[in-house]
């Protein structure tokens, strides 16, 4: 199963429940292009991410670094790190994604001991898993399996995930990584977080570089600083961005026109809304419009 437009708050959170009927695990086996926006948009979540490449390759950012994770290898993304991905020169990347509940990888009683610091530590937002390494190549092989028993459901299944996931997490902890707790990395997450908030919650109005700062509690260039670093572009051009991937949705409603869609989202010129499409989708919005009415 795959999760082709998933729904995002204002911080870019994203509100799918990731699990089964009965646990707070979920497992997709994604293919980067499909998704609406064809890459995996920015996002964070409270669940720990496991990530395995199963075809091709991808670019994976996660807070402010891009990564290149090839075909066997995986990632462990940290709760609540800004990440997304783009597939590597149309590859057909495709990657099995487990997303799974911090409180649920080990027992209730081990929690504090062997969850929480991992989870609160600044200085690991993710770690690389590569099939070399003897612990990373094992907690590659639960994902496979977790993926597998949660497809084919057999008897206890729920038991063996839980086995998997508790060698996943032992792998993870064994190879005895420093734990650093830096205040600083912590209020930057938060402000980047609350400047993106402000932002997906005004786009359809108009937008100055000083509101974003202030929503930050920021000078305007320590905010481009911020956009810069963790988005690679600046604060007005991610507005431009995130205008026209909401368009998209929008633009697959009948009754739409691309006039309506371009007020809608933000845009005070229909002229200006079709060139900067066209810039972002290698199309005009009535073609993409055309291209998503064929396809339903």
């Amino acid at each position: 199963m795959q999760i082709k437009d998933f729904m995002v708050d204002q911080s870019l959170k994203e509100l799918t429940e990731h699990r089964t009927m009965v646990l707070p695990i979920a497992c997709y086996e994604t293919t980067i292009n499909q998704n609406i926006n064809g890459y995996i948009p920015l996002h964070w979540h409270d669940e720990f991410q496991f990530v395995l490449v199963v075809k091709g390759e991808a670019i994976f950012q996660i807070n402010e670094e891009n990564l290149r994770v090839q075909e066997s290898e995986g990632l462990f993304i940290n709760s609540g790190c800004l990440h997304m991905a783009k597939d590597q020169i149309n590859s057909g990347c495709t990657y099995i994604c487990l997303n799974v509940s911090p409180s649920f990888v080990v027992s209730q009683e081990l929690y504090p001991t062997y969850v929480a610091p991992f989870l609160q530590a600044t200085n690991i937002p993710y770690l690389r898993l590569v099939p070399k390494e003897f612990w990373a190549n094992q907690i590659l092989d639960s994902i496979m399996k977790i993926n597998q028993l949660i497809k084919q459901k057999p008897t206890y299944y729920e038991i063996d995930i839980s086995v998997n996931l508790t060698s996943i997490w032992k792998n993870l902890i064994i190879i005895g990584i420093e734990l650093e707790y830096e205040q600083t990395e912590m209020i930057k997450s938060q402000r980047m977080k609350q400047m993106l908030n402000w932002v997906h919650l005004y786009y359809p109005e108009k937008i100055l570089l000083e509101d974003i700062a202030r929503a930050g509690q920021l000078s305007r260039s320590e905010c481009c600083r911020y956009f810069k670093r963790i988005l690679k572009k600046t604060p007005l051009n991610y507005v431009t961005d995130y205008r026209i991937q909401k368009s998209l949705i929008l633009l697959q409603q009948p009754e739409s026109s691309v006039t309506d869609v371009a007020y809608q989202v933000g845009f005070n010129s229909t002229s200006y809304f079709i060139d900067q499409f066209r810039k972002s989708m290698n199309m005009t919005p009535l073609a993409y419009k055309k291209q998503q009415s064929s396809w339903d």
